[in-house]
C-alpha cells in the first residue's frame, strides 16, 4: 500500500469518545505510570556511583523514556492491538511478531533477576549470610516460579490488587523511610559513604566499560507503552498526556534518585551487592538507631511488591504472544494449548523450564552480583529489540497513514523516534561491554552468554518458529478474547 492510500472505513472510523464516567484526570494517569514503572530494584545498581546516579538517571530519561511515552502513546490511540499491530502495519507480519516475541522473551530472563532480588532480600529475614550464595538464590528462583506458574495456570484472579498496592507497600513507604533515615544519617555528622561535591556529578571516565551500568537504567524505564492504551480516556490528550508523562517521569526519577543516594550515603560502594544492596542499607541505617529488627519487616514489605508483580505479568506477555499465535499460526498447537481454565499452561511450562535452568546457573557461578547483572543485561537487550522496531514502524505509521484518527499526535514524531531508536542501539550495543566490576573476569565468556542469551532468544528462536510454520498451526481464537486484529484491512503485508 502507498503512503497515499487511505484505512478502510471500517479500520479508520474515530474510536468511540468514552462516556463522562470513564474520563482519567492526567493526574491519575501519572499515578497509573509512576506504579508500573519505579522500583527500589534498581537502586543498588546505580548507588556505586555516588552522585553521578542522578545523570546516569536523567541520561536514559531524555534519550530514551520520554521518546518512549510520546511515541507509544500516539500509536496506542490510533491503533488497537498493541505493539504486534503497530509494528504489523508499520513495517510487516513477521516484524510483528519479533516484536511481541521479544516483549515475551525478555520475561524469561526478567523473573530469574527479579527472583535473584527476591532471593537476597529474603536472606535478610532469615539469614543475611545466605544473600551471597548461589545455591539459596537458585532454591528460591525455582521454588518461587513454579508456585506462579501453578497459580497463573488455575486462573486466579485478584491479583493485580497486590501489585498495585505494591506501589505503596513495597516502593513508596519503604523509599521514604529509607531516604528520610539516610538523611537523619548524615544531620548526625555522620560521613557519606561516597563523596557528594560537585567533582562528582558525573562519573569517572576509565573507558567504555565504566559506563556500561546505565544500560540498565534502560530497562528500568521500560513499559511506557502498555500505558499509552490509557490516552483516549483523557478530556484533552494533546495537552493532558504530556502533562501526565512530565509528571510521571518526576515521580519516577525522584523514587529511582533518592534511594540510590541513600545506599550511597550508608554503604561504601566496594561493599555493594547489586541484589542485596537494598536491604543492606536498610540494614546498616538500622543498625545506626538501634532498630535493625525492623530490617525483616522491611525485606517482607518489598518482596510482597516484587512477588504481586511477578504474579501480575507472568501470564499477560505470553497470552499477547498466544493470541497472536493463534490466529497468524507462528507457533506449534503444543504451545497453543488451553487448559481448563483457559490458561496457556504450555507455554508457562516451557517458560518455567527455561526459567529453572536458568536459576540453576545462580549456584553455578560463583559471585550473585554478577549473575544478576548479567540477566538483567540480557533482559534489556531483547525488550531493546522490541523498542528498535517500535520507532521504525512508528515513522512508517506517520508516512503511509497521515490522515488516520489519532486521539494524540506526538510533536516531532520523527526526531523523538531518531532519538529514541538511536539510544536504544546504543544501549544494546553497549550491552555487550562487560562493566568495570568484571574487568578481571573472562571478557570472552561473558560476551558468550550476553550475546547467546539476547540474540538466540530475541532472534534465532523466533526465525525458526516463522520458518519452519505451517497453515495447520493457525487455530480458532480464544474464546472472550474481543481484541480481534485484522491487519490485513489496514494493509500490512507479508514480504
Amino acid at each position: 500500500m502507498s503512503s497515499t492510500d487511505t484505512p478502510r472505513p471500517a479500520v479508520a472510523e474515530t474510536r468511540a469518545k468514552p462516556p463522562a464516567t470513564a474520563w482519567i484526570s492526567w493526574v491519575a494517569l501519572a499515578m497509573m505510570t509512576t506504579s508500573s514503572v519505579a522500583s527500589l530494584r534498581a537502586a543498588p545498581t546505580m548507588a556505586v556511583y555516588g552522585l553521578a546516579c542522578v545523570f546516569l538517571y536523567l541520561l536514559p530519561a531524555v534519550v530514551f523514556l520520554l521518546p518512549t511515552s510520546l511515541v507509544s502513546a500516539e500509536l496506542a490511540s490510533g491503533w488497537k492491538g498493541g505493539v504486534y499491530n503497530w509494528v504489523a502495519l508499520g513495517i510487516s507480519k513477521p516484524m510483528g511478531f519479533l516484536a511481541v516475541w521479544c516483549q515475551f522473551a525478555m520475561t524469561i530472563f526478567y523473573y530469574p533477576s527479579l527472583l535473584g532480588f527476591v532471593a537476597s532480600t529474603l536472606a535478610y529475614v532469615f539469614n543475611p549470610a545466605l544473600a551471597s550464595s548461589g545455591v539459596w538464590t537458585a532454591l528460591v528462583i525455582i521454588v518461587v516460579y513454579w508456585s506462579g506458574v501453578w497459580v497463573s495456570a488455575r486462573g486466579t484472579k485478584g491479583v493485580a490488587g497486590l501489585a498495585s498496592g505494591g506501589l505503596i507497600i513495597g516502593t513508596l513507604i519503604p523509599g521514604v523511610v529509607l531516604v528520610t533515615l539516610g538523611a537523619v544519617f548524615l544531620g548526625q555528622g555522620n560521613e557519606s559513604a561516597a563523596p557528594m561535591t560537585g567533582d562528582h556529578l558525573f562519573p569517572a571516565w576509565a573507558g567504555l566499560a565504566s559506563l556500561v551500568l546505565i544500560v540498565n537504567n534502560f530497562l528500568s524505564y521500560s513499559g511506557m507503552e502498555m500505558n499509552a492504551v490509557h490516552v483516549s480516556s483523557l478530556r484533552r490528550p494533546a495537552k493532558e498526556y504530556p502533562k501526565a508523562m512530565f509528571l510521571a517521569m518526576g515521580m519516577v526519577m525522584l523514587i529511582f534518585i533518592l534511594p540510590a543516594l541513600a545506599i550511597s550515603w550508608v554503604v561504601p560502594a566496594e561493599e555493594l551487592s547489586l541484589t542485596a544492596g537494598v536491604m543492606q542499607a536498610f540494614d546498616a541505617v538500622f543498625a545506626n538507631f538501634g532498630s535493625q529488627w525492623l530490617t525483616p519487616i522491611v525485606g517482607v514489605m518489598l518482596v510482597t511488591a516484587s512477588l504481586g508483580g511477578m504474579l501480575t505479568w507472568l501470564a499477560g506477555p505470553s497470552k499477547g504472544l498466544l493470541l497472536i499465535s493463534r490466529q497468524e499460526g507462528y507457533l506449534p498447537p503444543f504451545l497453543q494449548r488451553l487448559n481448563k481454565h483457559g490458561v496457556q499452561q504450555n507455554i508457562l511450562v516451557v517458560q518455567g523450564v527455561v526459567t529453572t535452568v536458568i536459576g540453576l546457573m545462580y549456584a553455578l557461578i560463583p559471585d550473585v552480583s554478577s549473575a544478576y547483572w548479567i540477566f538483567s543485561v540480557i533482559t534489556t537487550q531483547v525488550y531493546l529489540i522490541m523498542y528498535l522496531l517500535m520507532f521504525v514502524a512508528a515513522v512508517g505509521l506517520r508516512r503511509r497513514f497521515p490522515d488516520h484518527p489519532r486521539g494524540f499526535r506526538a510533536p516531532l514524531l520523527v526526531s523523538l523516534c531518531g532519538v529514541g531508536f538511536a539510544a536504544s542501539l546504543a544501549a544494546l550495543l553497549v550491552g555487550f561491554v562487560p562493566p568495570s566490576q568484571f574487568a578481571g573476569g573472562n571478557t570472552g565468556l561473558y560476551f558468550l552468554i550476553v550475546g547467546g542469551g539476547a540474540l538466540g532468544l530475541g532472534l534465532l528462536v523466533p526465525y525458526l518458529f516463522y520458518r519452519f510454520r505451517k497453515p495447520s498451526w493457525r487455530q480458532p481464537a480464544v474464546p472472550g478474547d474481543d481484541e480481534g486484529i485484522d491487519v490485513e484491512s489496514t494493509g500490512a503485508n507479508e514480504p
